[in-house]
């Protein structure tokens, strides 16, 4: 397994359940983080996602002003705040297909099924800082790559069909977090 000095990132922590939001903050400090923000709402998601500029977003999917899914669409506009690249990882009891799916068309780059375990918790983590998926850039979508196998060889009916797309690469946190042996 991978370890990662977890010291050097910045968390936000938006969940309207405190108790949710202390059991992150716990498992990510246990980690070694320090940085790690927390909101009440998707709102105040968004004004602590603007002030404190974290490498990492945890959020709930059922919240109060606007779910994580609205959340996620805000952020991942291009040009309208610092980082719409930033790794987003969807904590959530809401588990159904129809969910998921809508999860990660909206950009949420990781997906997470509450009751959490901090293994799973440290397994995306380390995810979204050592495997960072290129986003996609189309006139539908703003987001991480959605293929999670990057083979271009598939042919057939289930290929997928769609208009040009900007592919930008990412840059791995790993820099920042200084990956431990």
């Amino acid at each position: 397994m991978v370890r990662i000095d977890f010291n050097r990132l910045r968390f936000l922590v938006i969940d309207d359940n405190a108790h949710m939001r202390r059991i992150v903050r716990t498992l990510l400090h246990g980690f070694g983080a320090r940085d790690v923000y927390e909101a009440e709402d998707g709102a105040a998601g968004l004004d602590a996602f603007t002030h404190h500029v974290p490498d990492i977003v945890m959020t709930d999917w059922a919240m109060p002003i606007f779910d994580g899914l609205e959340l996620t669409q805000m952020i991942r506009q291009p040009g309208a705040n610092a980082n719409p690249f930033v790794p987003i990882i969807m904590v959530t009891g809401h588990t159904e297909k129809e969910r998921v799916t809508a999860a990660r068309d909206a950009g949420i780059t990781e997906f997470l099924a509450k009751p959490i375990s901090a293994k799973a918790l440290y397994q995306r983590i380390v995810n979204v800082v050592a495997n960072p998926r290129p986003f996609i850039k189309t006139k539908t979508y703003f987001g991480p790559d959605r293929r999670r196998n990057l083979a271009t060889s598939h042919v057939g009916p289930e290929r997928r069909k769609g208009g040009k797309a900007d592919v930008i690469r990412q840059q791995a946190l790993l820099d920042k977090a200084k990956m431990l042996a």
